[in-house]
């Protein structure tokens, strides 16, 4: 079984002009990842827009992705759906091309209650054999699942073995790791470093589709314990997780940077427009001065 840490970043879905998915470019783009040393990827994640794309459209993308992986790094696939049937399906599926772990979120419409969240877990975790990452996100889901709600999950659903913490409430993240027996994984781009000093032991990263060799270092410096160069990397980076966290546009800001860094990119499935003339220049200048500071 894959050991899952360090900075994993959550890919994005390259589309056409047309929106359809760039399959050459979901190749290329993981091949990338894979040259620049990452610890691991995510695939149907938010950022690659899940929930824009047709169930086929997502077991086509485990399956594409798994094979061009070939084992070489651990892949962790978001297999969350409205309903408790959808979510074991998705990850059954996901066990079967060899994924290393399965990202969860609570069902993001009928706003659960907590005991209707925890049976959602215990059933897809008695039903399927490969760790899970149980995923707080009140932000997309509507529903900021409380520390005894996320640390009882974790003592008895078994396959749940890592918590994605991404409420922006640091206290979480702190008691998750002093008093759960799971591991626990930054999910707010701008409380990385944060995180990390409470007890995390990853990160699922937006910013490291633009920037993947910077939050890989990062991490390693960190568990090296070179906190100052540590340091010096998240300040690098923070413009840019500030500006992915508040923009309301973190997944055509990805996008458009992985064009600009000469990857493929493409525009987001509608209602999702495309950066305006304003934000498309901050997204640039942002670029260059982490250009300009890799050169210093």
């Amino acid at each position: 079984m894959a050991t899952i840490q360090g900075a994993y970043p959550v890919l994005i879905t390259p589309m056409t002009e047309a929106q359809e998915i760039d399959w050459g470019g979901v190749k290329n783009n993981v091949n990338y990842f894979v040259e620049q040393g990452v610890a691991g990827i995510v695939i149907n994640g938010s950022t690659g827009e899940f929930v824009s794309l047709s169930k086929e459209e997502k077991f086509q993308m485990v399956e594409t992705v798994m094979k061009e992986v070939k084992g070489r790094i651990p892949v962790i696939v978001g297999t969350a759906a409205e309903t408790t049937k959808e979510v074991i399906e998705n990850t059954k599926q996901a066990e079967a091309y060899g994924a290393d772990c399965a990202l969860i979120i609570n069902s993001y419409y009928c706003k659960p209650k907590e005991e209707e969240i925890f049976f959602h877990f215990k059933q897809v975790s008695d039903a399927v054999n490969i760790p899970i990452m149980l995923y707080n996100n009140p932000f997309t889901s509507g529903v900021d699942m409380s520390t005894e709600l996320m640390l009882r999950i974790g003592k008895e659903c078994e396959k749940v073995t890592h918590i994605k913490e991404s409420s922006g409430d640091i206290r979480k993240a702190r008691d998750l790791v002093r008093q759960g027996n799971v591991q626990v994984f930054c999910g707010s781009e701008d409380l990385v470093m944060e995180s990390y000093l409470v007890g995390a032991t990853g990160w699922i990263s937006v910013a490291g589709n633009v920037v993947p060799k910077l939050v890989t270092d990062m991490f390693n410096h960190f568990r090296k314990g070179e906190l100052e160069q540590a340091w010096a990397i998240n300040d690098s980076i923070l413009p840019l997780c500030t500006f992915l966290e508040g923009s309301g546009k973190y997944v055509q800001i990805v996008k458009r940077a992985m064009e600009l860094n000469g990857q493929a990119g493409g525009p987001s499935r509608y209602p999702r427009l495309g950066l305006t003339a304003e934000e498309d220049q901050k997204l640039k200048d942002i670029l260059a001065s982490l250009t300009a500071g890799a050169r210093a």
